[in-house]
């Protein structure tokens, strides 16, 4: 019989996750009779593997073939820990580790706990809230633009239903200087296209002014870019979407800056006082010249994008803690938050900083950070982040919960790969930052949705401006990308819907998931589909806020549970090719499904459904 442990379960550890100074926490290890344990331990270790504190393992009762061994402790210090047990037996000592939910001696992995902040709060309105992202220049355009001060060579295309550029230049560059001329009045006339589909918070891509179309080379931290609209318009927006019960998230671009920018001014574009026209420049210690000016440390070896010396003190004075820093800009404007890109390329000490001033000048902004893995134990560039035992991130960007919707939806997986990934998230995430943990299935990043799920192509770029789904692959997509959509809304977090997506876009990465929305050719089936969601999500607490179990992951099926102060919403998942008779209850959202009798529903193969007990119970 194998040694019982899984970390997930209230039986065998409580509290469930993470932990906060001085918290007690209990473990319970189930030991088969048989192997007449004598003396059992566990070992907790610091994040880089040096021993901190042995946990003494008593034996309580014996439960049929079981020996109960229990163990409680409490961490003094918040951090990242790591734990495994040693047992000596009647066969001598041994280690125990990880293996899965299960356990395995002597090879495995370590259990994981964090240590997070006692006072470590993240917005209420962020919790179990809905994103919508949008790429400024491809969403909506109103009036005219303004190209005054627009960063040149540049190129406005004449219809809204072109293709975007993707050719390069004749040197092999690709320059992503072409504009459809979306802005911020065009994003104002579709808030309550947006409030349809029940978002409470929009996420824009960079504003500030730049020379790509894309505007993560930022030319200017503190002017929207000429072709977007003045700082009044973007008050307005704010004010408009504030009207309506939403939120606004701005992208913070602080690892690099444009050459073609005011602080770097390669191009002479800015009136030559940047770092690469003179070292007198008050941002040449910004930037770090191996040959100057024209070898420099740039991001990912980009030449246009010249990285910045995060902690040099004017730069964090001038993004963080100065008067009219570019944070309280924006907040003053109306901003109620920021994403930040790349985050584990900012420091951790900058971070620190940003988020405490952040609160100081807004106590109820948001910060999110670009993280593709699981951020509670990531590490970049050698280095531990502290993103949630700092408190420093309020959440982040959910990819590992994309990836393994996209696998179970493929048939990579039969649903229990899927259940491991979201609960290694919720119980290695503080729940504070689980409910706003930002779910995403598509990002200016990422293929369309709609193409991840059926079509894998990865040939030239002149092949992928010219490829379109055909029509039998388009009807398998949006069959499946209507049950990847449901799980989105009803898994624990803040769904994030990419502009688009619900009308039905399709296309593979940069720039092909950055075209112009469809503007009256809306794929209305789909449409209709994410509406309902958020309704469904607005109704519901517990699937805004509810703790999760999973009752059934595998042989093609998921079945889980969401449930907060007495109410349960259970949600179903048929992946599989025969249909699934399931209990019913009060029915909140269908999709192939039919009754059999009074107290049962069956699910059709690609079916799913989320009830409500009335009981709760």
């Amino acid at each position: 019989m194998r040694i019982l442990f899984d970390s997930k379960l209230p039986i065998y550890k409580t509290p469930f996750g993470t932990l906060t100074p001085g918290q007690s926490c209990q473990l319970n290890l189930h030991i088969p009779s048989d192997v007449h344990a004598r003396e059992v331990n566990c070992l907790l270790q610091t994040e880089d593997g040096a021993p901190y504190l042995t946990v003494p393992m008593e034996y309580r009762f014996k439960r049929g073939a079981y020996d109960i061994f229990r163990g409680t402790f409490a961490l003094a210090d918040r951090g990242l820990y790591f734990y495994y047990f040693t047992i000596d037996g009647r066969d001598g000592p041994f280690r125990l580790f990880k293996e899965g939910d299960q356990t395995n001696m002597e090879a495995g992995d370590l259990w994981q706990v964090s240590c997070v902040p006692e006072d470590f709060l993240t917005p209420d309105w962020a919790k179990g809230a809905m994103y919508y992202q949008i790429f400024p220049d491809r969403f909506a355009r109103a009036g005219r633009c303004d190209l005054t001060g627009k960063l040149e060579p540049y190129t406005l295309h004449r219809s809204w239903d072109e293709e975007v550029s993707w050719q390069p230049t004749p040197e092999g560059k690709i320059l992503n200087n072409d504009f459809f001329g979306g802005n911020f009045r065009g994003i104002q006339e579709k808030l309550d296209y947006i409030a349809s589909l029940g978002a409470t918070i929009l996420y824009l891509n960079p504003i500030g002014k730049a020379f790509s179309s894309h505007r993560y080379d930022t030319g200017d931290y503190k002017t929207p870019d000429p072709m977007l609209g003045t700082e009044a318009d973007f008050a307005a927006l704010c004010r408009a979407a504030h009207d309506r019960g939403m939120r606004i998230v701005l992208d913070g671009v602080y690892s690099h800056t444009g050459s073609n920018s005011l602080y770097f001014d390669r191009e002479g574009a800015f009136g030559g006082r940047g770092a690469y026209q003179t070292k007198s420049s008050p941002y040449y210690s910004w930037y770090t010249f191996r040959r100057y000016p024209d070898s420099y440390r740039c991001w990912w070896g980009f030449e246009t994008l010249p990285e910045v010396n995060k902690l040099e003190k004017s730069f964090m004075e001038y993004i963080i803690t100065g008067p009219d820093s570019v944070l309280e800009h924006w907040l003053n404007l109306g901003a109620d938050g920021f994403r930040l890109d790349v985050a584990d390329e900012l420091p951790n000490a900058f971070l620190d900083v940003l988020k405490k001033h952040l609160r100081k000048l807004k106590p109820d902004a948001l910060l999110v950070g670009e993280v593709w893995e699981d951020a509670s134990n990531k590490i970049a560039y050698g280095v531990r982040r502290r993103y949630f035992v700092d408190g420093t991130l309020d959440s982040v960007m959910n990819y590992p919960f994309r990836t393994a919707i996209i696998n179970f939806l493929r048939d990579r997986d039969d649903g229990a790969a899927l259940r491991e990934t979201v609960m290694s998230l919720v119980e290695n995430y503080p729940l504070q930052v689980l409910q706003c943990n930002m779910n995403l299935l598509g990002t200016h990043d990422t293929p369309r949705i709609l193409t991840a799920l059926v079509d894998d192509f990865d040939g030239s770029l002149e092949e992928k401006a010219a490829r379109r789904l055909s029509r039998n692959q388009y009807v398998l997509a949006q069959e499946r990308l209507l049950m990847a959509s449901f799980l989105q809304y009803t898994l624990p977090g803040a769904p994030s819907l990419y502009y688009g997506d619900e009308a039905g876009m399709e296309g593979y990465k940069d720039p092909f998931n950055r075209r112009t929305y469809p503007w009256g050719r809306e794929n209305q089936e789909l449409l209709a589909h994410y509406r309902r969601l958020g309704q469904l999500r607005a109704s519901q607490e517990p699937l805004r806020l509810g703790d999760i179990a999973f009752f059934q992951a595998g042989d093609q099926k998921l079945g889980f549970s969401r449930t907060y102060q007495g109410r349960r919403v259970r949600v179903y998942c048929n992946r599989g090719g025969d249909p699934w008779d399931i209990p019913a209850g009060e029915l909140l959202l269908g999709h192939s499904l039919h009754t059999i009798a009074p107290t049962w529903l069956s699910l059709a193969p690609m079916g799913f459904c989320a009830v409500a007990d009335s009981s709760g119970e």
